[in-house]
């Protein structure tokens, strides 16, 4: 029997050894959005400030993420706009400077696509969201020896869900998001 636990408990500890943090390098990963505008016309925007982690494999596979974003960080490259947005009718950036995701599922669809499903919080407000991953590749950095995974997501929110704007301004309800992500295992 104290073999059995010791053979469990070597089983588990290698298990565990093998997960590691990933950070995203945001030099190389950009965090990505377009809205419709007068409903006929698309703005697109960025957010420039944000972390996020990942704990996965080697192998980057069934990761999970976490992400904090810096709402005052919007630019949509106009300086009244980006005012605006920060303003307490979209983001109120004074009262909610971030907003945040976890994720809570990960499903498998190919060989390298994949649905990650998570908790996005969005000036205190929070819904499940579903966005659409690929994992392009992973390499091993020339210059730092580290491994590097590039991944792909895609998804839409409904920016209502979470009362960023009001029904009178003539905008779109749903937000395409795309995020290119080149995240260093640590």
């Amino acid at each position: 029997m104290r073999k059995y636990i010791v053979l469990c408990a070597l089983i588990g500890s290698s298990f565990l050894s093998a997960q590691s943090i990933w950070k995203a390098d945001v030099a190389c990963s950009n965090l990505n959005f377009t809205i419709s505008h007068l409903l006929f016309s698309k703005v697109a925007g960025s957010f420039a400030n944000f972390d996020i982690e990942a704990t996965a494999n080697d192998d980057f596979d069934n990761p999970s993420f976490t992400a904090s974003i810096e709402t005052t960080s919007i630019n949509t490259d106009n300086n009244n706009r980006d005012k605006d947005l920060r303003d307490k009718d979209y983001f109120d950036t004074t009262t909610y400077p971030n907003m945040t995701f976890k994720s809570t599922s990960y499903k498998r669809t190919g060989d390298k696509t994949f649905v990650l499903g998570g908790d996005l919080t969005i000036k205190g407000t929070t819904k499940q969201v579903e966005f659409q991953g690929k994992l392009n590749d992973i390499i091993t950095d020339p210059k730092s020896q580290k491994l590097k995974a590039r991944l792909e997501f895609s998804g839409t929110i409904d920016r209502k869900d979470f009362n960023v704007g009001s029904s009178i301004i003539p905008m779109g309800d749903e937000v395409d998001i795309t995020i290119n992500l080149e995240m260093v295992q640590q």
